[in-house]
């Protein structure tokens, strides 16, 4: 597991095959096969390897901030591995250490009192941000380094999408690249501070 991970890690994942593993590990492939049944079941023991390499995060009073610390550090882990977020994405059956992390996720969320209704809203909520990431829907044109033609780019932009122009050209920061950190703890405090919301109104997903 520690060469397939330094191979993803130095080549990517499409280039982490078999063959390419057995090659690193100086074995025919077919060695390989009495040990690991197929490149998929591969990748599952590579997640499997990341997530059980998470650390353990600090419980304190507030659920919010133990459940934060422990996504945080998920994040940490997966993004320093550029080829992980594919990899957890293409996952077909969560194996038991999958299981087992999304298990502490709701035991967090047991102890600071949300109930089983909300806890399993709060897993849907969660979506990829549980494993330390988000994907975004869809990539925005760039715009050219011209002044002429980013004035006439900015011009068309007024005129069509002024609720964009007014957003990427007021908001604190403008201009400069998007924090990816923050943007993402910023998400997750959003939400985290709904589902406690919710939990102190006694929400409940019954229609009664």
């Amino acid at each position: 597991m520690d060469a397939a991970i330094s191979l993803a890690d130095h080549d990517g994942l499409d280039a982490t095959t078999m063959r390419r593993l057995a090659e690193r590990l100086g074995v025919t492939p077919m060695a390989l096969y009495k040990h690991i049944g197929s490149r998929e079941e591969l990748i599952d023991r590579m997640v499997d390897r990341l997530i059980e390499g998470i650390p353990a995060s600090e419980t304190v009073d507030d659920w919010r901030r133990t459940l934060t610390a422990r996504i945080l550090m998920t994040r940490a882990v997966v993004r320093a591995h550029p080829w992980a977020q594919d990899a957890i994405e293409t996952r077909t059956l969560a194996s038991p250490v999958i299981l087992g992390y999304m298990d502490s996720l709701m035991a967090i969320m047991f102890a600071g009192g949300l109930s089983a209704d909300l806890v399993h809203h709060g897993m849907h909520a969660l979506s990829t941000r549980m494993w330390g990431f988000t994907r975004e829907v869809m990539p925005t044109p760039s715009v050219p380094e011209d002044p002429a033609a980013l004035e006439a780019t900015l011009a068309v932009f007024r005129s069509d999408y002024p609720a964009i122009v007014r957003m990427t050209t007021t908001a604190p920061h403008a201009g400069a690249a998007c924090d990816d950190d923050a943007e993402f703890a910023f998400a997750l405090e959003l939400l985290l501070e709904g589902l406690e919301r919710r939990r102190l109104a006694g929400w409940t997903s019954s229609t009664d």
